[in-house]
Parts: structure tokens; C-alpha cells; sequence
């Protein structure tokens, strides 16, 4: 079970994030409304820390993360409409594991907590794909080779987490295909690992949780 210290302000916004935890299997430790009020004993506790930024103004919430001493160790996932691809970029760089939309379902909420605690990084396609603003860097999203519809499908199975042996199966090929699918897959995005190339893929939005 995820635990998680959620951080919303009182209001609409967090009954709403209350009736959808409700919906998952996360067991929330406690509540915060906003991150200068973080429990640090709570914050070290959690498996994960979720903030409501809907109501908060993004620069705003940056410059909050970036001096919240309790969450620097912490797996952090931010719930906001709209970011531009230079908030998603400061974002990241501040810290934050996972960027969601405020409308986001239960379901995808749940498999986003679980995927953040486990340690990978979760962006919504809504942030991927954001208007960029002026300042924005024009490298931000770096260009990659396109992937195979089967390179898709095996990086998709790595982002559940099977083997070699359970993709063979589960796409009718042989093992040393996946190999041969799998090492195109990292040198295509620029990963040493399986985990890391599963991370890319997720901030670029090539894959769904």
C-alpha cells in the first residue's frame, strides 16, 4: 500500500483529492495545507508526497519546492492544470517525480502513485505536450529515432515490469528478438538501463502507465 502526505488547501480542490484517494489503494498519513505546514516526521514517513497545486500560482509553487527543506528526499508528485513545457522543465529539475492533471481518474492516479513510489517519473501526456511558453528551451523535449510499433510494445511491457521471458511470450516471439528489441530501444533513447529507458519514455509521453 502507497502511503502519501497530501498538501491541498481547504476547499473544493482538496474534497475532491479526497474522494479520489479514497478510490485507490493509498493509505494517506496525513494532511497538509500548504508546504510550509509539512510534518517532516510525516514527510520521511511517506511514500510519496502530493501536492494540489490547481490553486496555487506556478512560480509560486516552484520557489516553494525549491526551499521545502522536508522534501528534498522525497518522491513528489504535483497535481496542476496547464504547465508549460519550461514549468514541466524547473519542475523536474526542482525535484518533482510526477506531474498529473487535476482531472486525472482514479485508475491512472492509482498506477501514477504506484509507479512514483517505486521510483520512476510520471508525466501526463497533458505535460508533455503543453503549450510551451517564450522562454521555454527549444531542446527541452530533445528529438529521439522514432521507435517500432513492436519497439513500442516491448517498452511498453518493460514499463510493467516483465522479463525477457514474459515479453517472448506475451508477443509470440523469441527471446532473442526482445534482446535485439530491447538494445535498439536504449540506444534509440539514450538510456543505459531498462529502468532509465522506461523513465525517458514516460517524461516524453511515448508510453502510458
Amino acid at each position: 500500500m502507497i502511503r502519501v502526505l497530501a498538501i491541498a488547501s481547504p476547499g473544493p480542490a482538496r474534497e475532491k483529492l479526497e474522494q479520489v484517494l479514497d478510490l485507490t489503494d493509498a493509505s494517506v498519513v496525513g494532511w497538509a495545507e500548504d508546504l510550509e505546514a509539512i510534518d517532516e516526521e510525516l514527510a520521511d514517513e511517506a511514500d510519496v508526497v502530493l501536492v494540489d497545486a490547481t490553486e496555487t500560482p506556478p512560480e509560486e509553487l516552484l520557489e516553494s519546492l525549491e526551499e521545502a527543506g522536508p522534501l528534498r528526499d522525497a518522491r513528489v508528485v504535483v497535481l496542476t492544470d496547464r504547465p508549460t513545457a519550461l514549468w514541466v522543465n524547473r519542475a523536474m529539475r526542482a525535484g518533482v517525480a510526477g506531474i498529473l492533471p487535476a482531472d486525472v481518474n482514479a485508475e491512472q492516479f492509482a498506477k501514477a502513485l504506484e509507479a512514483v513510489a517505486s521510483g520512476l517519473v510520471v508525466i501526463h501526456p497533458t505535460g508533455v505536450h503543453a503549450p510551451r511558453s517564450a522562454d521555454s528551451a527549444s531542446g527541452f523535449l530533445e528529438g529521439v529515432e522514432a521507435l517500432t510499433a513492436r519497439e513500442r510494445d516491448v517498452l511498453q511491457m518493460l514499463a510493467r515490469g516483465l522479463g525477457n521471458k514474459e515479453i517472448a511470450g506475451g508477443l509470440k516471439i523469441s527471446e532473442h528478438t526482445v534482446k535485439f528489441h530491447v538494445a535498439s530501444i536504449l540506444g534509440k533513447l539514450g538510456a543505459a538501463t531498462r529502468t532509465e529507458a522506461v523513465s525517458i519514455a514516460l517524461r516524453r509521453g511515448l508510453i502510458l502507465i
